[in-house]
């Protein structure tokens, strides 16, 4: 169904303006009585006759509507199907990238994580990585340790020999 709201208008006059015009009323006396006037052509006087001239405008506002029905329903059910399967598609790849947005959120965030490298609490990008949770971290951070030197190299000046238990 369409439905269309229109206005229209319209307006007319007559220029220059004459509401009267002037008739001339002719000498048709015949004094001598012999079928012809005696003065043919001659004006009497002349009488107003008014016009009838006015100016018209014209305003038209309503609607307009119509109803059509596809007369091959076939098609119009495998329109609906196409455009449904269309939308199917784009939400399916929408959550596709979504879920690859997520996934390399979460690793990015998790490696980060592990190296001991994330926002700020104050920070506006914190909650970027605050659902991210690294379990089972065996990764130690490299590092070094002094081990003293001996002052003796005897084995006797380090002390008994250790036991296990099982002796």
């Amino acid at each position: 169904m369409n439905v269309t709201p229109y206005v229209t208008g319209s307006a007319s006059a007559t220029r220059p303006w004459e509401p009267y015009y002037n008739d001339p009323v002719y000498d048709m006396r015949d004094m001598d009585e012999d079928g012809a006037p005696d003065n043919p052509g001659s004006v009497l006087y002349q009488v107003p006759v008014r016009t009838g001239q006015k100016d018209n405008y014209n305003l038209g506002v309503g609607f307009s509507m119509t109803w059509s029905r596809p007369l091959d329903q076939k098609l119009q059910d495998q329109c609906k199907e196409a455009a449904a399967a269309n939308i199917a598609l784009m939400q399916q790849q929408t959550a596709n990238k979504r879920l690859d947005f997520e996934i390399a959120r979460l690793k990015n965030c998790g490696e980060l994580m592990k190296q001991g490298i994330q926002f700020h609490p104050k920070s506006p990008y914190f909650s970027v990585c605050a659902d991210v949770v690294v379990n089972n971290v065996t990764y130690i951070k490299p590092h070094v340790h002094s081990i003293p030197t001996p002052v003796s190299r005897n084995a006797e000046d380090l002390g008994p020999a250790l036991t296990t238990g099982k002796e």
